[in-house]
């Protein structure tokens, strides 16, 4: 039991969450681009590339991302 909590709390796959407007990446490795209509995330098996207007970072953490804006296309390149 010990080890899926361990393994629960020290999740580490890509994981990316659409909701209107925002984008919540988990588990990224850097910030390859950012501006207010582009923003490219690599993570362990490639790269991401969503699109659109008013681009913001909202959260900034270490394992986690959070992408403010009206989100046009997400593209996935691994």
């Amino acid at each position: 039991m010990f080890d899926e909590l361990h393994s629960y709390i020290l999740e580490n796959e890509f994981k990316i969450t659409v909701l209107p407007n925002k984008i919540d990446i988990l588990n990224y490795q850097d910030i390859d681009h950012f501006d207010d209509s582009q923003i490219i995330v690599k993570f362990i098996n490639g790269k991401v590339n969503i699109q659109g207007e008013n681009l913001t970072i909202s959260k900034l953490l270490n394992d986690e991302l959070l992408i403010l804006g009206k989100i046009k296309t997400i593209t996935f390149h691994v």
